[in-house]
């Protein structure tokens, strides 16, 4: 008995510390906006008390019920101590009753919207790390989304530069900051405070964890330069389909199918090329259609054909990115190759708008790489994020207590 239950605990702190992983969705579950006031971000980082909005398309056409449950995690994203009531005010695990069914389409949909707070989920009450889980009728996870809400306690500031290694001086943005704690007091800053840096709204390649190497006055003050260096990349490409009868912004010519298939000009290996600038929203994407009131529920599904002009790569696979799908590199963006037209092609299911997206490798250990087709640039222009976390002195969870925005059109060496 002792020995069960010295297994029993051990086995419940290894699952009580390991980090939470956002879930992606099953084919049928597409477009999945989750922001708050913040515009053009898919990552909602809300300062305390303002409300979040999460809206997805079911696209099964049998009007199927969905529910979401809230849970608050630690600056790791391990599961935080706090119990429900301490961060929620209200229930959670409650059916979403707001959905429309798409009009005029093709495709046929359900087109699903949470806003909280509603009438059973009333108010989030700490600032932290929260998890967003979206269930279906039998208790089936469909996806999770992480979310942010931080406490304007302290101000960030952030200057980008290019890093002094010679040998990336070309291809990386790295970062100096500087927080400001004005009336607030934080106790051993050294160990208390954390920070992450988020570039493009995109948690996977986040530097968490940089230390405060200097303390001035109420400030703390990091110059860091490998330890806080991103690779530049290159500015996304993008297509625009509001209107799907019509060959618009790189769309070289359509078909109409069981739905409307878009055709993308072919893209090419930009690494080698000299860097040119045009504007992007960073990965990012908007729902849109032209001659439509409601975009949310006219707005029509297309098969959108990519194709990449290159040798084939052996032992490597080649995806489609961006924040269309939260980042993911999954069976559903992964590129086949056509050794008859030596270019790699993919056909992705998404509806009407304007879209970012770019190329990247993933070799067979799974290391991604995401400059190996796009190329990396200090010039490029990308946008940053830094939240600042507080674990006081005996506190039992993490706070989020600043937000810093950066972006590298202000770069400097």
């Amino acid at each position: 008995m002792r020995l069960v239950l010295l297994y029993s605990l051990f086995l419940f702190s290894i699952i009580g510390y390991t980090q939470v992983e956002e879930v992606n969705p099953p084919d049928f579950i597409k477009t999945i906006t989750f922001a708050s006031n913040t515009p053009q971000s898919q990552l909602p980082i809300l300062r305390l008390g303002e409300p979040l909005r999460l809206q997805f398309d079911a696209l099964t056409g049998n009007e199927e019920d969905f529910y979401y449950k809230i849970e608050h995690f630690n600056y790791d994203w391990t599961p935080s101590s706090l119990a429900k009531g301490e961060y929620l005010r209200g229930l959670d695990n409650q059916r979403i009753r707001n959905y429309l069914n798409s009009l005029n389409t093709y495709q046929i949909y359900s087109h699903y919207d949470l806003r909280i707070p509603n009438e059973n989920t009333r108010a989030l009450l700490k600032s932290g790390n929260y998890l967003i889980s979206v269930y279906d009728n039998y208790g089936e996870l469909m996806f999770s989304r992480k979310f942010m809400i931080y406490e304007d306690l302290t101000s960030v500031g952030a200057a980008v530069k290019r890093t002094r290694s010679l040998e990336t001086i070309n291809e990386k943005q790295t970062f100096q900051i500087t927080i400001n704690s004005g009336e607030t007091i934080l106790n051993n800053p050294l160990e208390t405070v954390k920070t992450m840096i988020i570039q493009n709204n995109n948690l996977s390649t986040a530097i968490t964890d940089l230390k405060p190497q200097y303390t001035l006055g109420n400030q703390l003050i990091y110059r860091y330069d490998q330890e806080s260096a991103f690779w530049g990349g290159n500015e996304y490409l993008f297509f625009e389909n509001k209107d799907v009868r019509a060959a618009t912004v790189a769309i070289q010519f359509i078909d109409l199918l069981d739905v409307y298939h878009n055709y993308l000009f072919a893209n090419i290996n930009r690494s080698k090329r000299p860097y040119t600038y045009y504007p992007d929203i960073n990965g990012n994407f908007q729902v849109n259609v032209i001659d439509r009131d409601n975009a949310n529920i006219e707005a029509d599904y297309t098969v959108i054909h990519f194709t990449l002009k290159h040798d084939e790569l052996k032992g490597k696979n080649v995806y489609v990115y961006g924040n269309y799908n939260n980042y993911a590199l999954d069976e559903f963006n992964l590129m086949a190759y056509n050794y008859e037209k030596r270019a790699y092609e993919a056909q992705i299911l998404l509806k009407q708008g304007f879209y970012n997206y770019k190329y990247v490798v993933v070799d067979g250990k799974g290391d991604m790489d995401e400059g190996a087709i796009s190329g990396n640039f200090w010039q490029t222009e990308n946008n940053y994020k830094i939240l600042v976390y507080y674990r006081d002195l005996g506190a039992r969870f993490d706070r989020i207590i600043g937000l810093g925005e950066a972006n590298s059109e202000n770069i400097t060496n």
